[in-house]
């Protein structure tokens, strides 16, 4: 932590960094030039597979995670409408299917990486960090995917990801995000159904 702060820091005093820039753009910075090519290249070819899904009656979000070697171990899609379960998003599908391949509940110390088009809703992240998973890169923030799709991500405090920080867990956002917002756009307007509990909410 103290060596973003200072990597911050630094970049501010150089003008790189502005204030008013997002979360999500400064954790994309922090990323070496090489995984950043290679998280927008992975992010991209999900955008590209989430839009094909997405006409065969797939959920808007697809995760995958890779080894340390960059090898795939899964990939997997939103499943809730297919599946008839809440609990089945992309990231809690992807998770169950590399425990599943790996043969085991404990992902950590395997140097895994997940990539998932959209941030993940607050049971996702609760997933992600039970699971061990090493590094999270994802796409469009939660704001926006409630924005756009009136998906409903769930609370997550403030400081989240400096929680998973201490658990050691890297999470990057803000990646191939307007790309990731042509496929949630694209969902809404050819009236795919945006699902959640059809309750009334507490006013």
């Amino acid at each position: 932590m103290k060596k973003i702060l200072s990597l911050l820091t630094l970049f501010m005093a150089l003008g790189f960094v502005t204030p008013a820039m997002s979360a999500e753009t400064i954790n994309t910075m922090i990323m070496t030039p090489d995984e950043k090519l290679q998280a927008e290249k992975i992010i991209m070819e999900l955008h590209n597979h989430n839009n094909e899904r997405i006409k065969q009656g797939y959920g808007p979000f697809v995760a995958a995670i890779y080894d340390k070697d960059g090898n795939l171990v899964a990939e997997t899609s939103n499943t809730v409408i297919k599946d008839k379960c809440p609990l089945h998003h992309a990231e809690m599908n992807c998770i169950r299917e590399a425990c599943k391949k790996l043969g085991t509940y404990d992902l950590s110390n395997k140097g895994l990486k997940m990539y998932v088009t959209a941030e993940p809703c607050v049971m996702c992240a609760g997933g992600i960090m039970w699971s061990g998973i090493d590094t999270v890169y994802y796409s469009v923030n939660s704001k926006d995917v409630q924005k756009i799709t009136g998906f409903d991500e769930g609370y997550k405090p403030l400081l989240w990801k400096v929680q998973f920080k201490k658990r050691g867990i890297n999470m990057y956002g803000g990646i191939e995000e307007e790309a990731g917002k042509a496929s949630l756009d694209t969902y809404v307007l050819e009236g795919n159904k945006v699902y959640k509990p059809e309750r009334q909410d507490n006013k």
